[in-house]
């Protein structure tokens, strides 16, 4: 099995130790729904446009918004492609995450599929890579070095397996989700194990981790924006030597993972106090939402009203169904209705 060798210095405990205090506080802060909403989209933005720019996509914040929004934009169909299978694999990870399925090899595969789709070929999108790859780097512009040598395609399968193995295993049950997701990006992209997409990879089955041991902290933080923010840093810290070793001491990576969860969590935590601060009342009991009313508040978030019509539509329900729900976010004093009759509709 997949052993990995680090060691927790103090700098990371203090770290893992602030983490937990923020996970506290911004798991019981009291925000409004669509507050939540609209901070969600944010680091779904974020996720999307960061992990896809770190590999050279050109789209900046602003397009991939729109490409969240069902717009259209100029820009190459490459970079269109690589940011919507993005959030196609970051819904994907949200939905397994929310059950007792197991993470298994099929899972990483999926995920290489979805992050692939039209930008590789058919044979190559969700399957391992036939032959040998390379990390090079660019020196000068002209000039280019290898600077990795990624274990041979026919041990490829075995190492996943057994990174997969360790992931599911007792003894990840004692350690620190952090750390987990941390080791896990760092193995995927030592391994390589696909022709093209292994950041990217590496990275949402890091979120995967997180979301799976409920550190999703309401799914509002973006990691990938503290690794875009300076690649430099992060290409050095996810250094794996001139080849695959199986024995490396992830200590350093790590350091540097968990000070970076560490940032963004804390980032997040500021946000949330603000919000609810300023716009809930301390008498107010927590509300969650359930998966088809975070829908329903998202689309008003959007477009700012929404009809029996559009429920019945973006739900796939009976209209009644689509009735009953909206009646019961109104009794929440989320919405109101406004208009009566056929011209009826909702809004915050």
């Amino acid at each position: 099995m997949f052993k990995p060798k680090y060691t927790l210095t103090n700098s990371i405990v203090n770290d893992l130790t602030t983490i937990s205090e923020c996970k506290s506080i911004i798991d019981h802060a009291k925000i409004l729904p669509s507050a939540e909403i609209k901070l969600r989209r944010i680091a779904l933005t974020r996720m999307s446009q960061s992990s896809t720019a770190i590999e050279g996509n050109q789209l900046n914040i602003n397009q991939v918004e729109a490409i969240i929004a069902g717009k259209s934009i100029d820009a190459s169909d490459r970079d269109i492609y690589e940011v919507k299978n993005y959030l196609t694999a970051l819904k994907y990870i949200d939905k397994i995450a929310k059950t007792n399925r197991k993470t298994t090899v099929k899972t990483v595969l999926q995920i290489h599929k979805y992050v692939t789709q039209n930008t590789l070929s058919k044979e190559s999108s969700g399957s391992f890579r036939k032959g040998p790859v390379y990390v090079v780097r660019h020196f000068m512009g002209l000039n280019k070095k290898v600077i990795y040598t990624a274990p041979s395609a026919n041990l490829v399968i075995k190492l996943v397996s057994q990174l997969i193995e360790w992931l599911t295993s007792k003894e990840t049950l004692n350690t620190n989700p952090v750390i987990i997701a941390g080791i896990v990006h760092q193995e995927i992209a030592a391994i390589h194990p696909f022709s093209d997409g292994n950041g990217r990879v590496a990275r949402a089955i890091s979120t995967l981790v997180l979301y799976k041991t409920g550190f999703d902290f309401r799914k509002l933080f973006a990691l990938e924006d503290y690794y875009n923010l300076n690649r430099e840093n992060y290409y050095n810290a996810i250094n794996n030597g001139e080849k695959y070793n199986k024995d490396k001491d992830l200590t350093n990576w790590l350091s540097y993972f968990v000070a970076g969860f560490k940032e963004e969590i804390l980032s997040v935590k500021y946000k949330v106090q603000q919000i609810s601060l300023k716009n809930i009342n301390k008498n107010l009991p927590q509300m969650f939402l359930d998966d088809d009313q975070q829908k329903i508040i998202d689309f008003i978030d959007q477009i700012g009203k929404i009809t029996t019509k559009d429920v019945y539509d973006i739900l796939s329900i009976p209209q009644r169904t689509a009735q009953l729900k909206l009646l019961k976010l109104k009794k929440l004093n989320i919405i109101k209705q406004t208009g009566k009759g056929p011209s009826s509709a909702y809004i915050f």
